[in-house]
C-alpha cells in the first residue's frame, strides 16, 4: 500500500493561499491566536517541497504553520535555498543580500527572540530531501539525479537545495540551469520546485509544482499516489520577478484595468 502525502510547491510567506489550498484538499485548519491548530484528512501527510520563507507577506506565519505542523507528526519539509539563506542570515552569517530576505528579515524582527531561535533549530534538523514509499517517491527542492537518492553527502544536498548550472546566464542575468530532468530515468517520481513555470511541468518522471504563487501565479499540490493536481490561484502579485512571469488570468485582467 502507497503511503499518501499532499506535496506543496514553493509557499514563499503566501499564508492566505497556503490556508486556501489546504482546504482544498481536505486539511481543516483553526487560528488560535498566533497559531494553528491543523486536522488532516485520514491517512494523508503535507510535505513541502521547500522555500517557506523571503518574498512573500507572511513569512513567520507560514513558519509557525509549518513547524506546528512538522512538531506533530503532520507534515515533512525538505528545505529550499531560500530557507537556508534565511537560516543563516538568522545566525549572524555572511549571505548574499536581496530584497526578499530582507522582507522576511523585517518580519521576523516583529516575532520574539525565542521564535527566531526556533527557526533556526527548524531549519538545521530537516533531511536534505526525502525518499519515502519505499523509494517510490523523492522530494528535493531542485530535484535530484538518480544516482544521489538517499546520499547524505554535501554534493547531494547543494544539488537537491540549487541544482546545477552551466556556468552561463541568460538575458535576464540569471544563471542557466542544468535540466536534469531530461536525463532523467529513475524509478522513483521526483517532486521538485525551485524553478519557477506557469503550471506544473511534468518530464519523465519528475514534476516541477512551483507555479510562482509569490509572482502572482499560482500554488499548487500533488496528491501522491494518485497523482492530481490542486493549485489556488495568488490573491496579488507579492515580488517582481526578474524574469518575465505570466500571472494567473484573474490577477493579469486586474493589471490591465488598472
Amino acid at each position: 500500500m502507497h503511503e499518501s502525502f499532499d506535496i506543496v510547491g514553493d509557499v514563499h510567506g503566501c499564508l492566505e493561499e497556503l490556508l486556501q489550498l489546504m482546504t482544498a484538499l481536505g486539511y481543516g485548519v483553526e487560528r488560535l491566536a498566533r497559531d494553528f491548530l491543523v486536522t488532516p484528512p485520514e491517512g494523508r501527510k503535507l510535505a513541502f517541497v521547500g522555500d517557506l520563507v523571503n518574498r512573500g507577506p507572511a513569512t513567520p506565519a507560514v513558519l509557525r504553520l509549518v513547524m506546528t505542523m512538522e512538531r506533530a507528526g503532520l507534515a515533512l519539509c525538505a528545505p529550499g535555498n531560500q530557507d537556508v539563506m534565511l537560516a543563516r542570515a538568522l545566525q549572524g552569517r555572511s549571505v548574499n543580500a536581496s530584497l526578499g530576505l530582507a522582507r522576511a528579515l523585517v518580519q521576523l524582527d516583529r516575532e520574539p527572540e525565542e521564535f527566531r531561535v526556533e527557526v533556526e533549530e527548524f531549519f538545521e534538523r530537516l533531511a536534505g530531501h526525502y525518499v519515502l514509499d519505499g523509494g517510490n517517491l523523492v522530494i528535493a527542492h531542485a530535484g535530484l539525479k538518480e544516482r544521489m537518492q538517499g546520499s547524505a553527502s554535501a554534493k547531494a544536498r547543494n544539488f537537491a537545495l540549487t541544482g546545477q548550472t552551466t556556468g552561463k546566464k541568460d538575458e535576464y542575468g540569471l544563471p542557466v540551469r542544468y535540466n536534469w530532468a531530461a536525463d532523467y530515468r529513475g524509478k522513483a517520481l521526483v517532486v521538485f520546485g525551485h524553478t519557477p513555470v506557469p503550471k506544473p511541468k511534468w518530464l519523465n518522471n519528475t514534476v516541477n509544482i512551483d507555479t510562482g504563487c509569490v509572482y502572482g501565479g499560482h500554488l499548487t499540490a500533488l496528491r501522491y499516489p494518485e497523482r492530481e493536481i490542486v493549485s489556488v490561484p495568488a490573491r496579488a502579485v507579492y515580488s517582481e520577478s526578474r524574469k518575465r512571469f505570466l500571472p494567473n488570468p484573474a490577477l493579469a485582467s486586474h493589471s490591465r484595468r488598472s
